[in-house]
């Protein structure tokens, strides 16, 4: 496939503007993840999947089943089982039996857990605050409700 040169192609009125816009969102994102990915490997340990995992489950107090949680977090049950077993292991996770159905488990962090999480969610809301540091508190309001907006309009159509 031939692709052409985004002067050669026609475009509507801001569509180039929203171009740049994706370019700079995508780039922020992995500039930030990177940072955020290597802080948690070296002052936790961690890998920034398990601490989603963390997140998802600090939520959900009750705990999550298996499939709700990879829903919620978009990835496949394969990728969640992995790190579940691996907190499990830890202590950070207990995995119970659905009342009535042993093919599904419900998922929760143990009181370690909720400890280990509550550290390292202390921590990565400082470093967040750190490197979008630029970014008024006026700003970042305006600009998450903007992303809030855009996903509640296409989340439907996927």
């Amino acid at each position: 496939m031939v692709s052409a040169p985004l002067s050669a192609v026609e475009s509507s009125a801001g569509s180039k503007e929203r171009l740049r816009l994706w370019i700079r969102l995508l780039r922020v994102s992995r500039v930030v993840e990177s940072e955020l990915r290597e802080r948690l490997k070296r002052d936790f340990n961690s890998t920034l999947p398990r601490f989603d995992v963390m997140a998802a489950l600090y939520r959900a107090p009750d705990g999550m089943l298996m499939s709700d949680l990879s829903r919620f977090l978009l990835v496949s049950n394969g990728n969640v089982t992995g790190i579940i077993d691996r907190l499990v292991t830890d202590g950070f996770v207990v995995r119970a039996q659905r009342e009535g159905d042993r093919r599904t488990s419900i998922v929760r962090l143990t009181a370690q857990g909720e400890a280990e999480f509550g550290r390292m969610a202390a921590v990565h809301e400082a470093w967040i605050g750190e490197l979008l540091g630029d970014v008024g508190e006026t700003d970042a309001h305006r600009l998450s409700g903007m992303l809030k907006a855009f996903r509640s309009n296409w989340e439907g159509e996927v």
